[in-house]
């Protein structure tokens, strides 16, 4: 009677093990359309999200959707559930910080999101009108959310905060979900999701070439970081020679400068010069004129002294 006792609590393990494992094969092989908004309960290892104390949440205008403000990755809530993206991927959970499962599918919400909420909320301004948005605790949302959804409470009671708030006609809003998904289709994490499963050995033989890839990679941006960093010190090392010639060429141009004043204060020192030797050949040939005239007129008086005294000798005879 044991023995039968053990082996069926072994084979009920087994069968346990067995439906855990198919299961978590389904999800990974199964396309999207097949498995569209399925919901796996997997012990799931993300990087925790760590709260001081349970956060609070601000509404998006014209949605109903809350979102965490004060924390750097998203995280909503929504239909009673919190909800995060990682790594292209989607967990939902009913507690905001523990017990995330896997979503298969893209939340049909996240597409009303706009992209530019945080700067809106930085900036208190709802294109281009004040938004007064109201920080409302963890536990009143969960609280109220259900009523507030019946009974349209955002829209009737404060029109979500935002001062002459008006509605985004339908097909427009429509427009901006198509684009959205499309932008959203277009990341990179995304379409590394979507792309067919390998099996697990050829996993295994890409792991090195991927590795190498990845290390490839690496030596070439850092050779990229190394020539930016030698065209900025070719570009600081032209500008420091640049300025040198220009400092250079100031210099040169004030030695000419200095040099065109010093020969023109040379050159009039010579004109002084010259004017002074002129005045002074003036001052010296005048006087020799002078003496020149004065000659002639002793002559004349020694000439009549000798027959005045001969006049005088005989009169005194």
């Amino acid at each position: 009677m044991g023995g039968k006792t053990l082996k069926w609590i072994g084979d009920h393990k087994m069968k346990k093990l067995f439906l855990g494992t198919l299961l978590l094969a389904l999800v990974l092989v199964l396309p999207v359309p097949t498995m569209a908004r399925v919901d796996v309960s997997v012990d799931i290892s993300l990087p925790p999200i760590v709260f001081a104390a349970p956060p609070a949440l601000i509404v998006l205008p014209g949605t109903y959707i809350y979102v965490v403000p004060d924390y750097d990755e998203d995280i909503f809530f929504y239909d009673g559930w919190w909800w995060r993206s990682w790594e292209g991927r989607w967990y939902r959970s009913h507690y905001y910080n523990r017990g995330w499962s896997y979503y298969r599918n893209v939340p049909s919400f996240y597409f009303d999101v706009d992209p530019g909420w945080r700067g809106y909320y930085r900036e208190r301004n709802w294109y281009g009108h004040r938004w007064d948005y109201e920080r409302i605790p963890e536990r009143r949302v969960q609280q109220n959310w259900k009523s507030w959804n019946s009974s349209r409470h955002w829209e009737k009671q404060r029109s979500w905060g935002v001062q002459n708030y008006q509605p985004q006609p339908q097909q427009q809003r429509q427009e901006l979900r198509q684009q959205r998904q499309q932008q959203y289709q277009q990341r990179p994490e995304v379409q590394q999701q979507r792309q067919p499963q390998v099996p697990q050995q050829k996993q295994v033989q890409q792991q090195p070439q991927v590795q190498q890839q990845k290390q490839v990679q690496q030596q070439q941006q850092v050779q990229q970081q190394k020539q930016v960093q030698q065209q900025k010190q070719v570009q600081q090392r032209q500008q420091v020679q640049q300025r040198q010639q220009v400092q250079q060429q100031k210099q040169v141009q004030q030695r000419q400068q200095v040099q065109q004043r010093q020969q023109v204060q040379q050159q009039k020192q010579v004109q002084q010069q010259k004017q002074v030797h002129q005045r002074q050949q003036v001052q010296q040939q005048r006087p020799q004129q002078v003496r020149g005239t004065a000659k002639p007129q002793q002559s004349k008086s020694q000439e009549g002294k000798p027959e005045r005294e001969k006049e005088e000798k005989q009169d005194r005879k």
